[in-house]
């Protein structure tokens, strides 16, 4: 498949000329006090909405580098602003609250750079480290990945099905349908510990769960996990995995994925289709994780669609902890069976 532009390279642009026109406009004192206050009384400041009350042109600024990223990751324009401030570290709170004018940065870097770049009130930019927050406070400018990830699985799922990649469930008799179905539920998930840079946010992690419908085709089935914000912490959330009424085999597939704010999610169901979409059903169960992953472009994994974990050969009556074959993960799942009213 071929792209006029990465999307991480317009996410990026954008991003970063939206920083350098919030730190040019904290030369505002009266402004500058605004956006203090709401950066220490909230994790994460809707910034364009505060713009409406901005001196100069930044709410123009905010609002074109929102319509470029929402354009970049697929997105309906209906979504509204994406663009979010924070503080990037607890340490800097003091110095912030004390008067020091801070600095602005884009969070739209790889995590592997060993340096980002802020901007300072006279248009300068600092080297900083990626991996020790500075004593200086710093804003970070980042998008609102929850709010993304929610509308990108929409997109993705109503892509998938437009490729043919979401088939029906099976159809049952009455007395069948009565009785409910299937499915794994996740009792408990975590994954290992990495050393995440600071300017990051919170991890936005959704799996494609993936198998042969009824129909015979492979079917992909998003799952968001919107709780899965910290790695090295253990989550419980009771959450379905797979809906077993979905699949001809026993057996499905997980791909585990992080969304790092890049993601296009119209192509990313276009490059997974033109793959998944010639893996035919031979009567026995294909493992389907590596087709997934060899269907991502190579330009996207500079922090785009991040590969976390997967999963193999997950069966209905998988009963207890299983090990993610990247070694990075690892859930506890159960048969949990959902009856109909």
């Amino acid at each position: 498949m071929t792209h006029n532009r990465a999307p991480s390279s317009t996410v990026t642009e954008a991003e970063d000329q939206a920083a350098r026109a919030i730190a040019a406009s904290l030369s505002d004192s009266g402004w500058r006090n605004r956006v203090r206050d709401a950066a220490l009384s909230s994790d994460e400041v809707a910034v364009t909405a505060l713009a409406d009350s901005a001196p100069g042109r930044l709410r123009t600024a905010l609002a074109e580098a929102d319509r470029q990223i929402a354009a970049a990751k697929g997105l309906d324009e209906g979504i509204g602003s994406l663009l979010q401030l924070r503080l990037g570290a607890e340490s800097m709170r003091d110095s912030l609250a004390g008067g020091v004018t801070p600095w602005v940065a884009a969070s739209a870097y790889d995590d592997d750079a060993p340096t980002v770049t802020a901007y300072d009130s006279l248009g300068r930019g600092h080297t900083v480290d990626a991996r020790t927050a500075p004593s200086h406070p710093v804003y970070v400018l980042d998008i609102d990945g929850s709010k993304a990830l929610a509308a990108g699985l929409r997109v993705l799922e109503d892509q998938l099905g437009r490729q043919g990649l979401t088939s029906p469930a099976r159809s049952s008799s009455p007395s069948a349908a009565a009785a409910g179905f299937w499915t794994t539920r996740i009792s408990e998930i975590r994954l290992s510990d990495d050393e995440e840079p600071w300017v990051k946010g919170d991890a936005e992690i959704y799996t494609l769960v993936t198998g042969f419908g009824h129909d015979g085709k492979v079917r992909v089935d998003p799952v968001d996990m919107p709780y899965l914000d910290n790695d090295g912490t253990t989550y419980r959330p009771n959450q379905i995995l797979v809906n077993w009424s979905n699949y001809k085999y026993n057996l499905a597939d997980a791909v585990m994925m992080e969304e790092d704010g890049s993601t296009n999610y119209r192509d990313l169901a276009k490059a997974i289709a033109s793959v998944l979409l010639t893996v035919t059903d031979q009567g026995v169960y294909i493992p389907l994780v590596d087709a997934v992953l060899n269907a991502i472009p190579d330009d996207w994994w500079t922090d785009d669609p991040d590969y976390v974990d997967s999963w193999y050969t997950l069966a209905q009556n998988d009963n207890g902890t299983r090990y993610g074959a990247r070694g990075n993960g690892s859930m506890t799942v159960q048969p949990y069976y959902v009856e109909e009213f």
